[in-house]
């Protein structure tokens, strides 16, 4: 499975993405490479808690994909 990441840029100049397969799962960067990077940092995390919790996650390989 691939965890998707929809990035868009803000009025402000700010990019925001969004890994849309984990629900509030989003962070912000100066720049485009900066919020995805932020935002996979931000989606690990939440796979490891799941784990730790016994929960289920995505397979590991071929993790992300980013669109637009």
């Amino acid at each position: 499975m691939n965890v998707t990441i929809e990035i868009e840029q803000e009025e402000d100049g700010r990019w925001i993405a969004e890994a849309i397969d984990f629900l509030g799962v989003l962070a912000y960067g100066q720049t485009r490479e900066e919020a995805i990077a932020m935002v996979k940092a931000l989606a690990l995390r939440v796979m490891a808690d799941r784990l730790e919790h016994r929960e289920p996650v995505p397979e590991m390989r071929d993790v992300f994909s980013v669109t637009a």
